[in-house]
């Protein structure tokens, strides 16, 4: 779910046509109203929102056209790993429109990704008219629920990936069961030394819950940091943070520098700068965990 800010201009013609056609597709699915709406100022661009919050954008043309500034953040991640233009092995919980797995298809030749939705209607609207696979491409995507799937890995394959990817919203909220030390240890044990894990979230003042999650990051992961704009760090107003973690070193310098060129510059939050922002609050587990706060009314709304 990316930040409130200004969305693509959507065309507005309500018919469902093939993705050649720039006109919009909506389709009832399991969590709410998708829509696919052609980016009129942007050729080969479209939009995803399901109830008309933003989830997804998707440039057919180029896929390393990272739109949102959250998922620009998440790019900035991809590339600052060990190794540029190295194979991963990644698994991304939440689907959407597949935005960041086709950016790291383009930018990391021959990853290995399986992503995981829990919306089988929306996975399908997706694949039929923005499909993902090329030559070269190696994306797996599947229903099911996030913890389950990581779950799964941390089993039966556990030290095997590279990167998770953390990115679900059913309409604006993460689900609770996706936000405690029981869910971050899965991830944890489904790394390999020096993988790393990336979790997308939505908070504003008070910034409760974004304390609360990067607690929990910390009490399971040796080595973390947190990405955001300074008005949301500061409390100022509702946003994306972006939550890392990994037990060996992060490449904080490289993505700080990564971070302060964007149009909408972030600020990188680690030792004990970090330990400040969560001093004094618990990490959550499952049986304290909550879905993060909604946010305010009209805060992603696209008509």
């Amino acid at each position: 779910m990316p930040d409130p800010a200004t969305p693509p201009t959507p065309s507005t013609a309500p018919e469902d046509h093939p993705v050649d056609e720039p006109v919009p597709v909506l389709r009832q699915t399991d969590l709410g109203r998708a829509k696919l709406l052609p980016d009129v100022d942007h050729d080969g661009g479209w939009l995803l929102t399901l109830d008309d919050t933003p989830q997804s954008y998707v440039d057919l043309g180029d896929p390393t056209h990272l739109e949102f500034e959250y998922v620009q953040r998440l790019g900035h991640l991809v590339d600052a790993l060990d190794g540029p233009g190295r194979p991963v092995d990644a698994l991304h919980l939440g689907g959407g429109a597949l935005t960041v797995p086709r950016y790291l298809a383009a930018t990391r030749p021959g990853s290995r990704q399986r992503v995981v939705e829990v919306d089988g209607p929306l996975l399908d609207l997706v694949e039929q008219h923005l499909p993902w696979q090329g030559p070269g491409v190696d994306i797996t995507a599947e229903v099911g629920d996030a913890r389950d799937a990581l779950a799964a890995v941390a089993r039966t394959a556990p030290g095997t990936l590279d990167l998770v990817v953390a990115d679900v919203f059913h309409g604006s909220r993460t689900p609770g069961h996706l936000t405690s030390v029981e869910f971050l240890r899965l991830a944890a044990a489904a790394l390999r030394p020096g993988g790393c894990y990336a979790a997308n979230l939505a908070d504003g003042p008070p910034l409760a819950f974004a304390r609360a999650q990067a607690a929990t990051l910390r009490a399971v992961f040796p080595q973390t940091c947190l990405i955001a704009e300074a008005p949301v760090l500061r409390g100022r107003r509702y946003g994306n943070i972006l939550l890392v973690g990994s037990a060996g070193p992060l490449p904080v310098a490289d993505l700080a520098r990564r971070l302060a060129g964007d149009i909408f510059p972030a600020r990188l939050t680690e030792g004990a700068d970090l330990a400040a922002f969560t001093a004094r609050t618990a990490p959550v587990t499952d049986a304290t965990a909550t879905d993060s706060p909604p946010p305010p009314d009209g805060a992603f709304s696209v008509g």
